[in-house]
Order: C-alpha cells, then structure tokens, then sequence
C-alpha cells in the first residue's frame, strides 16, 4: 500500500468532480474545488472520519469492497479504479471481457501478416480468427463447433492433433496447455464459461485430470515449439504472444528464428497455401 500516491490520488480525484454530476448543488459559499471530503464520503458509505485519515496518508489498507464504493462514488473509469486498487494493495478486479468479438483493427492486422502465421485465441484457447498462413500452418478450425475449435480440448480429446508435434515433447505441451488455462480460470473467478470448459476436460481425458491435479500455473507469452506440416516438413518456430487491452484474448504470431532454414520452409508453405495442412 502507498499511502501518500493514495492520498493524493483521492485527492485530484476529487477535486476533477463537480457537484451536480454526482447529484450535488454547488451552492453559492462551496470554496472547495470539486466535492468535498464528507461529500465522497456520503456517496461511498464510510465514514468522514476515515475518509479524511485515507487523505491525510495515515489509514489502514482499506477493503476491496472499500475500494469498490470510492471507485463509483469518484465515477472512476476502469483504468482509474484499477490505480485506485494498485496504490492500495490489492489486486484489481478482472477487467471486461471481449468474449468472440474480435474488433475489425486486430483483423486487419491479421491479414496483412502475410507472411507469418497468426491467429486470435480467447484465454480459454477457443481459435476465433486465423490468417491464411496459421489456416495452412495448423488448419482452419474457426468454423466449427464450439469446442472443436478449442486448442486444449483438441488437444486432450482428439489425440489425430498431436501427431504433429514430436512424440517426445507431448507431455511438455500439455502442461504448457493446463497452467495456462489454470491461470485463465483464476482471472475469471471461475466463471460459467471456465468451470464448464474445466469439468468437461475432467470428464473427457484422465490425462488432463492428472495435469490439473499438479495445480502448475503459467501464462503463455512466448516460446519456441516444433511442428511438422505435411508438404514442408518439420518446422520450428517462436511464438510470440500479444495481449489485447480486453484480458481475454490474444494473438499469437509463428516466427522462424533469424537465419534460420525455417525460414525457407515458412516461405515454401505461403507459396503451397492450405491445400495440405497437418491435423
């Protein structure tokens, strides 16, 4: 907690607030720019007494849902009630999901990567947009059912999807596979979506329940990983891993390592497209 960048957060947040848009006549004898310090407290529920300590720097760490109440009681936008939570010492609350909408800018983006492989995937791991080189690279599964399209269940129920990536290296992905969506679930607080994924997962593959049961967590942001595509052959490429600003999704570019011979192989498969793809 950071009493004195908190207190004077309260402060000019206060002060940037007029009256009537929180419901407030100004009257002819206010003096103070803003609301005053009773009034935020009025609006949040708490006592004066303690919100005058939170500006003075010299309160305890106060309650998220402390922290909740000053939030809408200041009209606080999200990026703003998550500074608020950060100088207090507490984690924010998850921010807003995207869900399968992608915005038309980070299509676009997708297509004129033409020569590298990319897509969009959602934190759970549901593929919701593929350029044409991750289509050719991994093949096209935005299309179809909701949990077809998913890369761990792929990955635990379809074993045809692992025959290309080395035997040798299964066991690392799939737990690559489970800390991340373990990570995912916990930024979600276990919602409908995550929990009904989670329990499907347990029901369908004994391999998952027995990764999960080791409780590894690990955001995916970048690694290296070996494919082998039929018309090329074995390729080994970066993943590098963009994050948008919704939390729940994300873009995943397949690089070939500088001066590599990947990088022949990557240009043989935009000239092959996806007439044969692994998978």
């Amino acid at each position: 907690m950071d009493r004195r960048e908190l207190a004077d957060f309260l402060r000019r947040s206060r002060e940037r607030l007029v009256p009537a848009e929180v419901g407030l006549t100004a009257g002819p004898r206010r003096r103070t720019p803003g609301l005053r310090r009773e009034e935020v407290a009025q609006l949040a529920g708490m006592s004066a007494d303690y919100y005058v300590r939170l500006e003075q720097a010299r309160s305890p760490q106060p309650s998220t849902q402390m922290l909740a109440a000053l939030a809408r009681a200041l009209r606080l936008g999200d990026d703003e009630r998550d500074h608020l939570y950060l100088l207090s010492g507490h984690r924010p609350p998850a921010g807003r999901l995207a869900g399968e909408h992608v915005r038309p800018g980070l299509l676009y983006l997708l297509d004129r990567l033409a020569e590298t492989p990319a897509q969009i995937l959602s934190d759970l791991g549901d593929v919701l947009a593929q350029n044409a080189m991750a289509r050719s690279l991994l093949g096209g599964v935005c299309t179809v059912s909701e949990y077809g399209r998913n890369v761990v269940w792929r990955w635990f129920t379809d074993l045809d999807q692992r025959h290309a990536y080395p035997e040798e290296e299964h066991e690392h992905l799939g737990r690559v596979h489970v800390a991340d969506l373990r990570a995912a679930v916990a930024r979600r607080g276990n919602d409908a979506a995550s929990a009904r994924l989670v329990s499907r997962l347990h029901e369908a593959s004994p391999e998952f329940t027995r990764l999960w049961e080791l409780h590894e967590v690990g955001v995916r942001r970048h690694s290296r990983m070996r494919v082998r595509h039929e018309s090329v052959g074995l390729l080994e490429l970066d993943c590098e891993v963009l994050f948008a600003p919704e939390e729940d999704q994300r873009i995943i570019m397949f690089t070939a390592p500088p001066g590599s011979p990947d990088l022949d192989r990557l240009a043989l498969l935009r000239v092959v497209g996806d007439e044969v793809f692994t998978g």
